[in-house]
């Protein structure tokens, strides 16, 4: 599955107080010599990190620095045999082809052999002439941190580990060579959780911290100086690397938006907001840090506020998405619109794959072109069993008329679409959708179940053509899920109406209605000239810019602590952010819509 960054103004300015250079060392060869310094006259140094780090040119550095001998242990001897560890994992991935089961409360210790655990652990009590290095996710665990060795945390960010999965240069905890074929569900439901279970736990307590997204590239960080950029980053709104993907239905209007995306032939889904995005941290000009968007997750009630944090630990519970639909010339339906699809609700979620939220959806109109149009609903006399045994039969390999059942309204700029859990729907074409929702995984798992995708076949990212196969369906989850919403439910209930909270000749906030088991609000603020509003200390709120070229939100106790958005940018403004103020630039009018969770909830 092709995947694209776009880092554009996504670094996130912080002051950073290192004027000896003693809290950050920049370059492989100066990080691997800083390290070998670090733990001088120590005979045992545990190099701890996440999936995906690139052992070999780590350990390459090291030793090409080294002034002694150095004996390298993997993490990968420490694991149980093959079978045990498959009967472990078996619970997680499961036999659901699409979804698998959350290992909440796994950590490393489940799956390490004990006898080799204590093996190592009575080789490492030895006294040796040289310098031990145990290295690999695992290295830390508290058996052998006891041991008093160096610890250091090699980190990784989402997107590049799914680059090396696709490519089948992913290695597993258990191995030390990449496998072809890796199971996306192991890491996505099992040893993504052990990961953050060991982070968690290493990060207070390691001695320096090392980013190592490009090992050409490494930049270290004493834990004085990771802990400073952590509470730096969390005081002002944290802008992320935007990650796109072609699709079935790509369309072009970011040709117009994005500079040149090397690759990118067109852009299907575009996630601008969320757990899974990475985040660029700029040290006062001296470094830019990436990191995974579950690290300043480590301040859970300045992100995310203190019931938020109660409620559902590690998890940011919102995101946005922004979903092309532009053709310059018309297309079928069946080619510029979205799968027919549902999403489940907490309850489903945490029945059927141990997660914490369901998947709580609103479509907001932020450009509207001819014959624009959104699929919500199924239209009043539809044949329901009809369209359910249609929909089997084709398993997305048969062409039928949809149109007879699922309703397709038209569409213009500010209408929103609020899209409960089981709601047949799906992007229409024609408009750009600015797509608020909640987060229901701490690992960024996706919960749409696919209902139907025109059996047409989908984008090959080799070939730069749709050629690869129709995409796979969920029918039994999708309609097992399906709340069976007609067009008239939809036209009372889901069609929100904006009305004026507060406004001036110069500014308006404007609220969306909702209904009552959608779990957040969706605001709008129009304005000219500066317009206050505040976090109140408790909403993680996520806005976006939709109409003008830059907006500036700004503290208003501390001015410096201020973040600039690009048209169709989005932040996340943590939950301890306070009073702050929406400027426009240069005195023209700009929109920004806003998700936050409601009162109750926050």
């Amino acid at each position: 599955m092709p995947l694209y960054e776009y880092r554009k103004n996504a670094e996130n300015l912080i002051p950073f107080s290192d004027p000896e250079g003693q809290k950050l060392t920049i370059g492989t060869s100066a990080v691997a010599s800083r390290i070998l310094e670090a733990g001088q006259g120590q005979s045992l140094l545990l190099l701890d990190g996440w999936l995906g780090v690139d052992w070999p040119s780590v350990k390459a550095a090291i030793s090409e620095s080294a002034d002694k001998e150095v004996e390298w242990i993997p993490t990968a001897s420490l694991f149980l045999d093959e079978a045990p560890l498959a009967e472990y994992r078996k619970t997680f991935i499961g036999e659901d082809p699409s979804f698998g089961w959350v290992n909440r409360e796994g950590c490393f210790e489940d799956i390490l052999d004990e006898r080799k655990l204590q093996d190592l652990k009575k080789t490492l009590s030895e006294n040796s002439a040289g310098l031990r290095i145990v290295y690999g996710p695992g290295a830390a665990v508290p058996e052998l941190h006891a041991l008093g060795g160096m610890c250091v945390y090699v980190d990784y960010t989402m997107q590049p580990l799914l680059w090396k999965m696709w490519g089948n240069d992913l290695i597993p905890f258990e191995q030390t060579e990449p496998q072809a074929g890796f199971n996306w569900k192991q890491y996505y439901y099992c040893d993504f959780y052990i990961l953050l279970h060991q982070k968690k736990r290493v990060l207070p307590i390691m001695d320096l911290y090392v980013e190592a997204v490009d090992p050409t590239d490494l930049k270290l960080l004493t834990r004085e100086g990771y802990e400073e950029m952590v509470d730096e980053l969390v005081k002002k709104p944290i802008k992320q690397v935007k990650i796109t993907q072609p699709g079935p239905w790509g369309s072009y209007r970011f040709k117009d938006i994005y500079d040149e995306i090397p690759g990118l032939e067109n852009m299907a889904w575009n996630e601008l907001a969320g757990i899974e995005l990475s985040i660029l941290v700029d040290l006062d000009g001296k470094a830019v840090v990436n990191i995974p968007c579950q690290n300043p997750m480590q301040r859970p009630v300045q992100m995310v506020g203190e019931k938020v944090h109660a409620t559902w630990p590690d998890l940011l519970p919102l995101q946005v998405w922004l979903d092309d639909g532009y053709f310059k010339d018309p297309v079928p339906y069946e080619r510029g619109s979205m799968p027919i699809h549902n999403h489940p609700d907490s309850a489903y979620n945490a029945r059927n794959f141990n997660e914490p939220l369901g998947r709580y959806e609103t479509y907001y109109i932020v450009e509207a072109y001819h014959d624009a149009g959104t699929m919500m609903g199924f239209k009043e006399d539809a044949d329901l069993e009809e369209y359910e045994d249609l929909c089997r039969d084709s398993n997305n390999l048969k062409v039928f008329d949809w149109q007879k059942y699922v309703k397709r309204w038209s569409t213009n700029v500010g209408d929103l679409f609020l899209i409960p859990p089981g709601t047949e729907h799906g992007h229409g074409g024609n408009q750009m959708i600015l797509e608020m929702d909640t987060g229901p995984s701490i690992a960024g798992t996706e919960y749409s179940f696919f209902t139907y995708d025109f059996a047409r076949n989908t984008w090959d990212d080799e070939a730069k053509s749709m050629t690869a196969p129709p995409m796979k369906m969920h029918i039994e989850h999708s309609f097992r899920n399906n709340k069976w919403r007609r067009e008239r439910y939809v036209q009372e209930h889901l069609r929100a109406r904006a009305s004026v909270v507060h406004g001036d000749g110069d500014t308006r906030m404007d609220r969306y209605s909702s209904i009552s088991e959608m779990p957040f609000e969706i605001e709008r603020f129009v304005f000219t000239k500066p317009m206050k509003h505040s976090t109140e200390g408790r909403f993680l709120q996520i806005p976006t810019l939709t109409v003008g070229k830059e907006v500036i939100l700004r503290s208003l106790h501390d001015p410096t602590q201020e973040v600039r958005l690009d048209f169709l940018q989005a932040c996340l403004v943590p939950a301890g952010f306070g009073d702050y103020e929406f400027i426009s630039p240069d005195g023209s009018q700009v929109t920004v819509v806003m998700i936050r969770l409601k009162d109750h909830l926050a």
